[in-house]
Order: structure tokens, then C-alpha cells, then sequence
């Protein structure tokens, strides 16, 4: 089915992105990957369940998806607020921000260690001397920087700049959202992604602030994608592990 042909959604919340024909989807590491030849923008660690819930919204309202990348959540916020990008996939810590909606899916924090480590368990990582490699800003890191007591968190800007730490041999851990850590982790040889967690990222769909009739057609989305099933066969479809369908949202309770 081509563009011409995929039936429009009449209704006036999301009028604005039919007339534009196009759902601008904005990504950021570890969610997506470049394809070094074709420029091609790829999903990766949680992004390719992300991609088939997008491509499901924009079915529903009967547009194509275009698939932009940044390198940092700061930037894709500004993307967004800027009008230059319509939605995003975020965690709830970025409320005030930007629009979110009710969580889509639940994704583990936690850790890939380096072979030989002696860390089996996060219990293993608030050690004095020991060295932790994280995404600044991130929503792993945050949640992290909370509960450190004893080990050092030191900070790239992004994953594979992170990933660059510990392979380098002067950092005894990485954290992130699990999916993004089993994939770096086959990227070094014996490495191990922890099987315990230290938090949970409640993803949702994020859209610029202000947007209140568009966040309002995406929830009633969310409830749906995750109430028949869509979600799940997403999240299965990707292989992920570390990644639940997020509960429903309550009913709203009708005066």
C-alpha cells in the first residue's frame, strides 16, 4: 500500500500531521544505529520495538514514518519543541519538558561488566574503587547517581563514547537500559550484562509541550497498543530482553 492509498483518520487532534502527510519520529542512542554505507537510520537496543510502535500510530492516522537521529535526549527535546520533529520515545523524567504520554513499556537498568570481573550482582558495584562508565544526562545515570554511595560514575556523551570507556580497560562497569548493553556486549568478548537491576525505565511517547489534543489521540493509542497485544508482539518481535508491556492506565473515574 502506497502513501496515496493509506486511509487518513479524520479526526481534528492529529488533522496537522495528515495535511503533512508524514510521522517525524525522533531517535537518539542507543535507539538507533546509521548504516555506515546507505546512511540508512536502523533501530537498535530497545529502538527496533520503538519503530513498530510507531509505524502502528502512524497507520492508525494514516501517514508514513520518518525516522530522524540525534545524538542526545537534550537534542531531541529540542527537536521537538522546536516544531521540527512530532513524537519520541522518553522516560518520565523528562515531565515539564515535553508532553507524555502513559507509559508504553518498562526497561531494566543495570550493568555490563568486562571478562574476568568480579561483579556478579549490583550489590557487587557500590564498591570503593570501583569505576563506572555512563551516559551523561541519561536517565540510567540519574537513577544511578542516586543510590552510588561508594563507586565513581564517570560520564561520555554517548553510548558508544561510554562503551569506549569500558573497553578500555580502566572501568570496571557500563550502565544503561538492558537491551543496549546486550548489544555492546557482543561487541566484547566475554563481557556479561548483569542479571539483576538497580531501576526501571517507564518509556513513553513523548510530544512537545503544549500539544494536548495530540497527546490525548496518542494515549487513547498507548491503551490500545498495549491492551490487544501490539506491544508485547513488538517487544517479542525485537528479541528483547529487560523490556514488560507497561501496565494499563487506570480508568479514568467519569463524574
Amino acid at each position: 500500500m502506497d502513501a496515496h492509498t493509506i486511509p487518513k483518520t479524520n479526526d481534528s487532534r492529529v488533522a496537522d500531521l495528515v495535511q503533512a502527510g508524514r510521522l517525524r519520529v525522533a531517535l537518539f542512542p542507543p535507539q538507533y544505529m546509521k548504516d555506515p554505507v546507505s546512511g540508512e537510520l536502523r533501530g537498535a537496543g530497545p529502538g527496533p520495538a520503538f519503530l513498530d510502535i510507531a509505524r502502528a500510530l502512524a497507520a492508525r492516522i494514516g501517514v508514513e514514518v520518518q525516522l530522524i537521529g540525534y545524538q542526545t535526549p537534550d537534542e531531541v527535546m529540542e527537536c521537538l519543541n522546536a516544531g521540527a520533529c512530532d513524537v519520541a520515545f522518553m522516560g518520565p523524567e523528562r515531565a515539564g519538558k515535553v508532553g507524555l504520554s502513559s507509559p508504553i513499556v518498562e526497561l531494566d537498568y543495570t550493568c555490563l561488566v568486562p571478562a574476568g570481573s568480579s561483579i556478579r550482582r549490583m550489590a557487587d558495584v557500590d564498591r570503593p574503587g570501583v569505576r563506572i562508565a555512563a551516559v551523561r544526562n541519561h536517565l540510567s545515570t540519574l537513577a544511578l547517581s542516586r543510590i552510588l554511595k561508594h563507586a565513581e560514575l564517570v560520564t561520555a556523551e554517548t553510548p558508544d563514547a561510554t562503551f569506549a570507556l569500558l573497553r578500555s580497560g580502566n572501568f570496571d562497569a557500563m550502565v544503561q537500559v538492558r537491551p543496549a548493553l546486550l548489544d555492546y556486549s557482543t561487541k566484547l568478548t566475554g563481557s556479561r550484562v548483569l542479571e539483576d537491576r538497580y531501576g526501571v525505565n517507564l518509556a513513553a511517547i513523548v510530544v512537545a509541550t503544549g500539544q494536548a489534543g495530540r497527546l490525548a489521540y496518542i494515549n487513547e493509542f498507548v491503551e490500545e497498543a498495549k491492551a490487544s497485544g501490539l506491544v508485547q508482539r513488538a517487544i517479542e518481535r525485537a528479541g528483547l530482553r529487560g523490556v514488560q508491556v507497561a501496565p494499563l492506565a487506570s480508568p479514568t473515574t467519569k463524574k
